[in-house]
């Protein structure tokens, strides 16, 4: 099992720039692959990006492609979000999760439903 704690959010500027940080507690960081999925107000939760459990796979979702680039660091219990370029439509609550999974296909790692442990979010805001 794992816990995560999601940091960095606030409020920015388009243009600007922010890093989410993800810490996650408990055994075996290494064997789960990490997401980061978002919400804004009246959508559904999307996909953002993931990383594979040994980061050698990363995807990133369709609408930040280009801007945003996720990574970890195994031996710190840590995912981020790096969040270039921001728009004002990328203001949502951002969600880091984790699936216990060695599987490396966008296909299986962008789906929400496979992640099982879920931080409680950190808000976004792009002004324009």
């Amino acid at each position: 099992q794992v816990q995560l704690v999601e940091s960095g959010g606030g409020l920015v500027q388009a243009g600007g720039s922010l890093r989410l940080s993800c810490a996650a507690s408990g055994r075996s960081f290494s064997t789960y692959a990490m997401g980061w999925f978002r919400q804004a107000p009246g959508k559904e939760r999307e996909f953002v990006a993931t990383i594979s459990w040994n980061g050698a796979k990363t995807y990133v979702g369709d609408s930040v492609k280009g801007r945003f680039t996720i990574s970890r660091d195994n031996t710190k219990y840590m995912a981020y979000l790096q969040m270039n370029s921001l728009k004002p439509e990328d203001t949502a609550l951002y969600y880091c999760a984790a699936r216990r999974t060695y599987a490396e296909t966008m296909e299986i790692l962008r789906g929400k439903e496979g992640y099982a442990y879920w931080g409680q979010g950190t808000q976004v805001t792009v002004s324009s």
